[in-house]
This record gives structure tokens, C-alpha cells and sequence, in this order.
């Protein structure tokens, strides 16, 4: 195991995203920090985050809460 700092922060999402990493993170046990800070480990190495039974479970979890956002959505979003 190795050992980190981790500090605090305030991060700024779009609220479908927040609810449906909410709901992923509550239906993996995980943390939201844990999840995000998994996430973005494996986008560091070009690496694929989730098996296809949590992409499925997203895709569930997106229709809930009504997120269409897509990845070709990134960086192209403005504030109501």
C-alpha cells in the first residue's frame, strides 16, 4: 500500500455528472474522491477505468438521471 496526502479541494461539475458519480461510488463502496481519484489514475496511462459491467451500470445510472453528456461534450459546456 502506499501512502498519500490528500488535501482538500472545491471542484465545480456539471450536477447530472455529480449525481450519477454519486450513485456509481455509493454502488461500488467507494468514496467520490476514491472514485474520481481512481478514474483520473487510469486516464493518466490511457488506461480504460471500468469493466463492462460498471459501463453498464453507468449507462443505468445516466438514463436515471437524465445525462446525455458525452465525452465529445468535454471542454465545450457554458454556465446557465
Amino acid at each position: 500500500m502506499t501512502t498519500v496526502e490528500r488535501v482538500q479541494t472545491g471542484v465545480r461539475l456539471e450536477k447530472r455528472t455529480l449525481k450519477v458519480l454519486k450513485a456509481l461510488a455509493a454502488e461500488l463502496e467507494l468514496g467520490l474522491g476514491d472514485l474520481i481519484e481512481g478514474v483520473v489514475l487510469h486516464a493518466f496511462e490511457g488506461k480504460a477505468p471500468f469493466k463492462p459491467a460498471t459501463l453498464a451500470k453507468i449507462k443505468q445510472l445516466k438514463s436515471v438521471y437524465g445525462l446525455t453528456l458525452t465525452a465529445a461534450d468535454s471542454h465545450k459546456l457554458e454556465e446557465k
